[in-house]
């Protein structure tokens, strides 16, 4: 079994922090030394929405090792996703949910693009 990987990060209220790294986390390059511990954030890579080359919204995997107190929807010592389209963080059955909305608006979008083809006389 091969070790687990570690990073050490420099922190402006512990100095030098080393901590494990989850297997799914792509690095901490943007890091910068005046964070605070509590603020350590392991990302894992984005899935993106584009719409015609447009960056729409982004998700990925995210966890706060250090964090305080978690509020809802933040994220925090839990591993959760990080969605910007809503700048929420969930737990698996929030993201289900998700999911589910977007389903059913992708839907609402594809009945209001068959109304908008009647109305132009079948013309897309």
């Amino acid at each position: 079994m091969s070790e687990p990987r570690t990073v050490t990060l420099a922190t402006a209220d512990h100095g030098d922090v080393t901590l494990p790294c989850p297997s799914w986390c792509a690095g901490h390059a943007d890091h910068r030394s005046d964070t605070h511990r509590a603020d350590i954030l392991h990302e894992g890579p984005d899935v993106v929405l584009t719409f015609r080359g447009r960056h729409v919204a982004d998700a990925g995997l995210v966890q706060s090792p250090f964090a305080g107190v978690s509020t809802p929807g933040l994220g925090g010592r839990t591993t959760g996703v990080s969605v910007s389209l809503i700048g929420r963080t969930l737990d698996p059955a929030g993201l289900y949910s998700l999911a589910a909305s977007l389903d059913g608006y992708a839907d609402q979008l594809r009945d209001m693009a068959d109304q908008l083809s009647t109305i132009l006389g079948g013309s897309e």
